[in-house]
């Protein structure tokens, strides 16, 4: 069975696919995350290798992917209004896709938990990126995740 953490690593290899082939080519994306063992050869790795992914977890990492790269011009627009320097197009294609996942995990999922969401894309970023990306990526989720709250604290009020 796969951790929550190594599920979100799939989902971000195949958000970074979608991303780099602009959506095309779905299904053999989705047959990428078949294969884990070439994908541990080529440096991502898993939390407990003797773990093999189930259909189910494949299939629900695909998912995820899949409906945070449908959520991006929503989570574009605002992490353009977040990012005082960089626009979204400009940031490097991981990064991009860290903040996207987690943008869609914070705002867009039924029973959010935008705090975990944070934490897991700088664990994200400082496995996958440089070294100054797991700063970046929190200091823009940061604001993401203090209007979702205040969001959810106003909506409790009502």
């Amino acid at each position: 069975m796969a951790s929550p953490r190594d599920i979100r690593k799939l989902a971000l290899l195949a958000l970074y696919q979608l991303d780099a082939r602009i959506g095309q080519d779905i299904e053999s994306i989705r047959d990428s995350l078949n294969d884990v063992h070439t994908l541990e050869d080529e440096g991502l790795v898993f939390s407990d290798l003797k773990a093999e992914f189930t259909d189910k977890e494949r299939d629900h990492a695909f998912e995820l992917a899949r409906r945070a790269y449908e959520h991006r011009s929503v989570a574009d627009i605002e992490l353009n209004e977040l990012s005082t320097d960089w626009t979204v197009t400009r940031m490097p294609v991981v990064d991009r896709s860290i903040l996207r996942l987690a943008h869609y995990e914070m705002t867009a999922i039924a029973d959010p938990k935008p705090k975990a969401a944070v934490n897991e894309a700088i664990e994200l970023a400082k496995a996958f990126s440089t070294k100054n990306s797991p700063g970046f990526i929190n200091g823009i989720l940061d604001k993401v995740l203090k209007r979702v709250l205040a969001h959810a604290d106003s909506a409790s009020e009502g």
